[in-house]
């Protein structure tokens, strides 16, 4: 059986090996052989996600025909990647790209760094912001007076709380997705909710397709749940997703899921427009994959000319098709671990029959602080203070890592939490490590990949602004420097990933 879960066509293959020729090479920078410039050319864009892990590539011949090269020097770069541990190839099964083993994902960034620690340490590696306050405070204050009646009760509500299913449907409904508060279920937290999912449809060895690169603790949540995981590279740019990758995959792979962040993608920021979200829902549809949407950030839009698309549930209002998941922890604080799910009715009871085995249900005055929320205005009030905040940040950030950091390579995002940037060559593991030791916490891109990709990448995220950014983008051009010498220790990874 191949090892290989898509494919990479050689023309596409060879523009993207194209476009790394428009990189201006560094100074004093010796010509290489061809086959070995292909090799690295390869090797890079196997690094940095634009060939996901697991691609079958061209035969020897066709890719040197798209190329203009000869056979021997495409066979020559294979055999280099082989001998690096790039690629991998079968006798009948043709040749994939792959990761060295041994190759470790990054173990730090992701963790909220202990209160104590604060003082010394910048912390970049959580995308979350202070409470928005006084709506915290208010809506806890709220929640406390309506709790008596509940008190009364056993506690338990798998499904959530009546009240605060029905304000979530209405919310559905007015968005102009009709929905039943018998579509959703309330969770802890929107990983709580696609844990739930994964475990409902994946199964043991399912494959499950993700955008490449994706939030980095749901593909360890689903990793840990046996998934067989399909990476799909995102388009260029902010521009949302590849659609003949995603249809190219659905139609090979046959995923049984497929987990997507439409608004403001988590780590890219990219967005997708109404086309690409209506035709991911078809291709969905035909292949019989069940897609997760993720909206978790689709409230942190910052520019007042931006006109949204339609939520990725408009194109399958049923949700038989489209699961979709929310939730109060990005919008408006992370210690409110209020998720929910819609979908389909009998999709929504088979979950709430699988709680059993679980968490039984979601904290009851949580609930009811959302629902206080909801109810009086103070979502809408919250969600402008988050809005205000990030976009603030956003801006100091940016400008601090264009001062200090001019090589580095970014787009700004028109909403969202996360600044993906290309570190100038250098190494997002070696950043990571040394950043630690300069007093920055910054987590890797190879954390936001399958097996090892995005080598070259750090995701920063809008949590500091003000002074606070501009020292941490000092440490940060400290501990690439440290990299770029090699006093930070590995200065001959640190290197090889320039192209």
């Amino acid at each position: 059986m191949a090892q290989w879960t898509s494919a990479v066509g050689s023309t596409q293959l060879a523009r993207l090996i194209g476009s790394q020729q428009e990189r201006p090479a560094g100074v004093g920078t010796r010509r290489l052989p061809a086959y070995r410039s292909l090799a690295d050319g390869i090797r890079l864009l196997v690094l940095e996600g634009r060939v996901p892990v697991a691609a079958r590539l061209p035969a020897e011949r066709e890719l040197a025909q798209a190329l203009n090269v000869s056979r021997t020097t495409v066979a020559a770069a294979y055999e280099a990647l082989r001998g690096e541990g790039f690629l991998e190839s079968r006798r009948g099964a043709g040749s994939w790209t792959a990761v060295p083993a041994g190759n470790p994902l990054p173990a730090r960034g992701l963790e909220p760094l202990p209160p104590e620690a604060l003082g010394s340490m910048i912390d970049l590696g959580c995308a979350a912001l202070p409470a928005p306050e006084p709506w915290l405070t208010r809506s806890v204050q709220g929640a406390l007076e309506e709790l008596p009646p509940y008190a009364h009760t056993h506690g338990d509500y798998p499904a959530g709380l009546p009240v605060l299913r029905q304000m979530l449907a209405e919310r559905y409904t007015a968005r102009g997705i009709p929905t039943m508060p018998e579509q959703i279920m309330v969770t802890t937290g929107a990983m709580g909710a696609i844990d739930a999912i994964s475990h409902l449809f994946g199964g043991r060895g399912e494959r499950i397709a993700v955008e490449s690169p994706s939030y980095a603790n749901i593909l360890q949540l689903l990793r840990e749940a046996g998934a067989r995981l399909v990476p799909v590279a995102m388009a260029d740019g902010l521009t949302g997703w590849d659609l003949e990758r995603w249809r190219q995959v659905l139609r090979d792979a046959a995923p049984r899921l497929a987990y997507v962040v439409a608004d403001f993608h988590n780590p890219t920021g990219a967005l997708a427009d109404d086309d690409q979200r209506r035709s991911l829902v078809d291709a969905a549809r035909s292949a019989g994959t069940v897609l997760i949407a993720d909206e978790t950030m689709s409230e942190l839009h910052f520019d007042a000319d931006l006109t949204m698309p339609r939520p990725v549930s408009t194109f399958d209002p049923g949700g038989s098709t489209v699961i979709t998941v929310g939730s109060a922890s990005k919008a408006f604080w992370a210690g409110m671990r209020i998720g929910w799910v819609r979908a389909a009715p009998d999709v929504i009871r088979s979950l709430v029959a699988a709680r059993a085995y679980a968490d039984l249900g979601t904290p009851v005055l949580e609930q009811l602080a959302v629902s206080w929320l909801l109810s009086t205005g103070g979502w809408e009030r919250a969600v402008e203070v988050r809005r205000t905040q990030a976009r603030e940040n956003r801006d100091a950030l940016v400008a601090a890592v264009r001062r200090e950091l001019p090589d580095w390579e970014f787009e700004v995002p028109a909403g969202g939490l996360t600044l993906w940037v290309r570190a100038g060559g250098l190494s997002g593991s070696r950043l990571a490590e040394v950043g630690e030791r300069v007093g920055v916490r910054v987590p890797s891109g190879p954390r936001f990949g399958v097996d090892g990709a995005f080598e070259g990448y750090v995701r920063l995220p809008f949590t500091v602004g003000g002074a606070l950014a501009d020292e941490a983008a000092v440490r940060l051009a400290a501990a690439a420097r440290l990299v770029r010498t090699g006093a930070g220790g590995g200065a001959e990874s640190s290197r090889m990933f320039v192209a």
